[in-house]
């Protein structure tokens, strides 16, 4: 139980990554506030499940992640682990993409993750140990076809994270950035749509094109992004800091 007693908050944590995320740093005895839009949704995801504490939050409202925030650190006391893990994955041809798109993904990829991770760092008051860990993509250090608002969003992250790793260097608190390739989640099932719509594929053929970017020949599953986050988490990752982690089963 290397994380009792740290409290850990989780944007997006009812699904997907950040729930294996949120499920990984329970287990390991951290208190986790899990975030999302949807209460009923991260009702059902804490369920019976113990130290998670469902918290409905939208990431683009500003004053409400101040106000979730500091009431989440006042039950739980300062957010040692912040999980920027909000985000949501939509390609679109740069001409199709109007600044109402543009301007969206930019609010929830990355606005959403900034606002997170400064409010979740007001909350410790002398920084002497934390974690500051943002879901970006691999779409975030090399780019992707067909998704430049998404793209330019991850990339973003990942400057985020880089500079605020600058900003903290020597005070206790890391700040890295995972960036994973296809993933086992819903998204998967919602871009099998998207494609085979753009693309006038089979569901199979929509699916296979995912999975063959990954050159392992396989989805990720979410249970190994939460791995990497537990990692940078745990005794002997203090060093580990200012970096894109890429969990991408070999994409160069």
């Amino acid at each position: 139980m290397t994380l009792n007693g740290r409290h850990a908050l989780v944007t997006g944590g009812g699904t997907g990554i950040g729930l294996a995320i949120a499920r990984a740093l329970a287990a390991e005895g951290a208190e986790v506030t899990i975030t999302g839009r949807r209460q009923a949704v991260l009702d059902e995801a804490a369920g019976g499940a113990d130290r998670l504490f469902p918290a409905a939050m939208d990431v683009t409202d500003g004053d409400a992640v101040a106000r979730v925030v500091a009431g989440a650190a006042a039950a739980r006391g300062p957010v040692a682990i912040c999980v920027a893990n909000a985000g949501i994955a939509e390609g679109r041809s740069i001409y199709k993409t109007d600044l109402e798109f543009w301007r969206q993904v930019m609010a929830v990829n990355l606005d959403g993750a900034m606002v997170t991770i400064r409010e979740s760092l007001k909350t410790l008051a002398a920084p002497g140990w934390g974690r500051v860990i943002a879901v970006s993509s691999v779409a975030g250090t090399k780019g992707l076809k067909g998704a430049a608002a998404y793209s330019a969003s991850k990339h973003g992250v990942i400057g985020l994270i880089r500079s605020l790793a600058q900003d903290f260097a020597g005070r206790g608190v890391t700040f890295n950035a995972l960036c994973p390739a296809y993933v086992e989640t819903d998204i998967i099932a919602r871009n099998v749509v998207a494609i085979r719509k753009r693309a006038g594929v089979s569901e199979d053929e929509a699916r296979q094109m995912m999975v063959g970017v990954n050159p392992h020949g396989r989805l990720i599953a979410p249970d190994e992004i939460a791995a990497a986050a537990l990692w940078l988490c745990r005794p002997g990752s203090d060093s580990v800091n200012g970096q894109a982690i890429e969990i991408s089963g070999g994409v160069l």
